[in-house]
């Protein structure tokens, strides 16, 4: 019970009052810069996926063409697509999880 007393206590004021004379908009106005939307993150996130998909095709392409390219180099590219595609698929189940879930709410 102390614990969550003292980590209650140890929370910084934002700014917010009981009155709501300072709203947390206020707070939010010294920040410089403001958040990248949702849906530009998810953007660049697949973009990244497809380039990297890109350089482990040309890496393969390379390797079989006998174009300087190391096997090591080539399994290196075409792990990183894959993990990165894999993450990609487990963020895109998660985000359908969330959807259906907040779906089924009933109000």
């Amino acid at each position: 019970m102390l614990t969550a007393i003292n980590s209650v206590a140890a929370i910084p004021d934002t700014g917010t009052s009981v009155g709501g004379a300072t709203s947390l908009l206020h707070a939010g106005e010294k920040q410089a810069a403001a958040p990248a939307p949702f849906s530009d993150l998810i953007t660049e996130a697949v973009g990244q996926v497809g380039q990297l998909e890109q350089q482990a095709n040309a890496a393969v392409s390379s390797l079989m063409t006998g174009s300087g390219v190391d096997v090591h180099q080539a399994m290196i590219a075409t792990e990183k697509a894959n993990m990165a595609f894999e993450l990609a698929l487990a963020v895109r189940n998660k985000a359908v999880q969330a959807y259906q879930s907040v779906m089924g709410m009933q109000f």
